[in-house]
């Protein structure tokens, strides 16, 4: 039986901390989003890590529990192919997935990455079964896992599940457009602070396990350049960087130094993002879940 969901007061946190610490920068503000700071790794039977999940009320969530089971993900598993039926839908906990675009030749590129802000699989209410995109784990990690057909049949009620659906799928449009037009325009550098922001948002600290062969591969770049841009960062105080591991030590500079589509996908998904509802008495409750259906949630209002 699926334990039930206690749910964590991310958007209160965040304009608690807009309130009380206005100077706050745009990664401090996102980290209490996605991971509050100094939190343990989460219990892979906490459905509430996921955002998407932590948003819906007792009784939305109630119809999708018994049809939902947690998994672990390992580091690049595939879990689901290009123009294949999805048949299961992820909400991520711990672990981050890349959606890539695979070209004819095998070599592909990261258009956007999900972690426990989203979902994986968002096709399957959107009218197809399938995508284009590869979605290959980055970071190995729990997940909560639901099929397709099931969370399509909940989606289709019109409530709150498709609100928070729709609207998160409109934060993933705006990475996917953000991303091609990042690597079109703006420089390695800025590229790599972007990439680093995005994963750093999504994990519980500013340690990163990644090769620079893996950045370039994401990135669609040679690994010369990734070696090069990285030393730079280095050299400023940013990052300390051995063999297969990145750990971020300003924060800010990479900000600073970050073009504004990180700026421009952050405040999207922010915008975006559900609050969590707290367990309240039903009545509470509704009253609440209507003021979030007649308004969107605007994490970076002041």
């Amino acid at each position: 039986m699926t334990p039930p969901i206690h749910r964590k007061h991310v958007g209160i946190t965040v304009q608690a901390r807009l309130m009380f610490c206005p100077s706050s920068s745009l990664g401090d503000l996102l980290s209490y989003c996605f991971w509050p700071p100094g939190a343990k790794m989460p219990d892979a039977a906490d459905p509430s890590c996921n955002a998407l999940l932590a948003a819906l009320s007792t009784v939305a969530y109630a119809r999708l529990s018994p049809h939902m089971e947690p998994v672990r993900l390992l580091r690049d598993q595939r879990i689901h192919d290009p123009h294949v039926p999805q048949r299961q839908v992820y909400f991520p906990i711990d672990c981050i997935v890349s959606l890539q675009t695979v070209l004819s030749d095998g070599s592909s590129d990261e258009i956007a990455i999900v972690g426990n802000e989203g979902v994986v699989g968002i096709a399957v209410v959107m009218g197809s079964d399938s995508a284009p995109s590869r979605a290959l784990v980055r970071r190995a990690g729990h997940a909560w896992r639901i099929k397709a057909e099931c969370l399509r049949h909940e989606f289709q009620r019109i409530g709150e599940l498709q609100l928070a659906l729709l609207r998160y799928s409109q934060a993933l449009l705006t990475q996917i457009a953000q991303t091609a037009v990042c690597n079109r325009h703006h420089m390695l550098d800025q590229q790599l602070c972007r990439w680093l922001l995005m994963t750093l948002d999504r994990l519980p600290s500013n340690e990163l396990t990644v090769t620079q062969e893996q950045i370039a591969n994401m990135l669609g770049v040679r690994r010369e350049g990734v070696t090069e841009a990285a030393g730079k960062l280095q050299r400023a105080g940013a990052i300390r960087y051995s063999r297969g591991r990145i750990d971020v030590l300003d924060r800010r500079k990479l900000e600073e130094s970050a073009c504004e589509c990180y700026r421009v996908v952050s405040r999207e998904c922010s915008r975006r993002l559900p609050p969590p509802l707290s367990i309240a008495e039903p009545a509470v409750e509704r009253q609440r879940q209507e003021q979030v259906l007649e308004r969107p949630f605007r994490l970076m209002n002041a």
